[in-house]
């Protein structure tokens, strides 16, 4: 395993922001989809200034990492993603202003509205927008889904999606333990929409950075689950 020194710098402050908020917790978890998990990531905790902070500015480097990815606006979906959209817009322009600097957000209402200015988007409209779509984690995906046909329906253009994690767990199935090779949902969203799909932080980056840290019982129950869940992407 690699060290913690091999992640880069803002992966390795954001994992630290996120144990010390205990966004990022080691245990033993049910999901949603009813597999057993030794580690949960809990994206609704970071809602304090200091970690506020620690995720515009995770965000803003992982995009900012990719100088290939050319965007206008970043779009929010409602509701999770709106304080996201908003605090990473302003995490760019700290990290990169002559890059970023014009860079804007918006999200959708979830009722559109009839007065004033109408519609459903709040902020920069998407026509003939780049778009990237920011949010706080993809599970089954609908949300996303959800978020990818209102900026069509506003004549945006989707160039990429950004969350902060990816567990890159194959897709759940009737079957669970059947052992059969499955994609991630990321890696299905990559394949059908062909735009990148990145996130702050993968399983990988944990095991790494556990692996640093010489958290033998806690790696081993990461590496364990992995090798069972693991996705063929």
């Amino acid at each position: 395993m690699a060290s913690p020194a091999s992640l880069p710098q803002y992966k390795s402050d954001f994992i630290s922001a996120c144990r010390a908020g205990n966004v990022l917790t080691f245990g033993t978890y049910t999901l949603k989809s009813g597999r057993i998990s030794p580690y949960f990531f809990n994206a609704g905790l970071l809602h304090r200034a200091d970690l506020v902070r620690a995720i515009s500015l995770a965000y803003a480097h992982t995009l900012a990492a990719e100088p290939d990815l050319k965007f206008d606006v970043l779009f929010g979906p409602a509701y999770k993603g709106i304080p996201i959209a908003a605090a990473t817009t302003l995490g760019l322009a700290l990290v990169d202003e002559k890059r970023f600097g014009q860079i804007s957000y918006s999200f959708n209402r979830k009722e559109a509205k009839d007065h004033g200015e109408g519609g459903i988007i709040v902020g920069a409209p998407l026509k003939d927008k780049r778009v990237v779509i920011i949010d706080d984690v993809m599970t089954a995906g609908t949300a996303m889904r959800e978020a990818i046909d209102i900026t069509e329906k506003q004549g945006g253009t989707l160039v990429g999606i950004v969350v902060a994690f990816d567990r890159m767990e194959k897709v759940p199935s009737p079957t669970d333990d059947d052992g059969i090779p499955r994609p991630s949902t990321i890696g299905e969203f990559r394949k059908e929409f062909k735009v990148p799909v990145l996130s702050i932080l993968t399983l990988d980056d944990v095991s790494k950075s556990l692996a640093g840290m010489g958290s033998e019982t806690e790696l081993r129950r990461l590496e364990e689950y992995r090798e069972k869940y693991r996705a063929s992407d």
